[in-house]
Order: C-alpha cells, then structure tokens, then sequence
C-alpha cells in the first residue's frame, strides 16, 4: 500500500515555497499546464521528463501547495490549488499565469 499524500493547508502555505517551486522552468511550464485543466494525469503534464523528475517536480509542486494529487489506480492525477493560493497569494497567479 502506497503512503498517504500530504498536502499543506491554505494557513501554512508559503511564499519561499511556493517562490521556490515555480523558480524551475520544468516546474513552471508543469503547473501552467494544470492551471489550464480540471486535472491531469502526471503522465500527460510532461511525457517528455523522465519519471524519476517529473515525479520530483510533482512533489515539489504539492509540497509548496501548488497542486493537489489523488491516486487513481495506477495513476496520479493532479488539480491545481488556485483558489488556495489566491486565497492566501491574492494577485499571485495572475501574474504568474500571466491572465
């Protein structure tokens, strides 16, 4: 059985963190990718990366706030966290998602 993934609270959010998570263009370029969707497959946000880094770079990304990942069977589907980071970021994402 799979650990449970964590995910931090809206109050705990961080701004380093979340800072530091879209600092990597991979992982910029992933959460613009699941900004723009209902939830993805980790699969289809970045066929390209190898596993090993794009499941380091989805974790980086949950860890920060930025997303929230539920397991599927096999699959790990990710949902962007917008209205938290608004919530906690107000302006934040228009600027990072440039909108």
């Amino acid at each position: 059985m799979m650990p449970p993934l964590t995910h931090p609270t809206v109050e705990s959010l961080s701004l380093e963190r979340v800072l530091h998570a879209l600092g990597d263009t991979a992982r910029l370029t992933m959460f613009r990718t699941i900004a723009a969707t209902d939830g993805i497959a980790c699969g289809e946000v970045c066929a390209a990366q190898p596993r090993s880094t794009l499941s380091h770079n989805t974790r980086v990304l949950r860890e920060a706030g930025l997303i929230r990942s539920e397991r599927r069977g096999k699959s790990l589907i990710n949902y962007p966290r917008t209205e938290d980071i608004e919530a906690r970021f107000p302006g934040l994402l228009d600027v990072i998602l440039k909108r």
